[in-house]
């Protein structure tokens, strides 16, 4: 065979194995990207359990709230109505 056939084959063969290790390194790298996409899911969902905690903490301490200021506003009615100094609008219309 003439030389420039084993040269061609050469070249086609160091063509091929340009292509596959191109290849090879393009899908170590969709690997890398898939698993760096998976932690920051990971990161995001457990970012969104804690909100969503801090979130239904909140609710029930506006609740609370909402329930000492209701006891609060009912206390201080009976303490009102007990005490003969304080004013009413009652006596103000008087």
């Amino acid at each position: 065979m003439a030389a420039w056939i084993w040269i061609l084959i050469a070249i086609g063969v160091l063509v091929v194995l340009g292509l596959v290790a191109f290849g090879a390194r393009r899908n170590r790298e969709k690997t890398q990207r898939r698993e760096q996409a998976q932690e920051l899911r990971q990161k995001a969902d457990a970012h969104t359990r804690q909100a969503e905690e801090r979130e239904r903490v909140a609710q029930e301490q506006v609740q609370q709230a909402k329930e000492a200021r209701k006891v609060a506003a009912e206390v201080g009615a009976r303490a009102d109505h007990i005490d003969p100094d304080a004013e009413t609008t009652d006596e103000n219309a008087q």
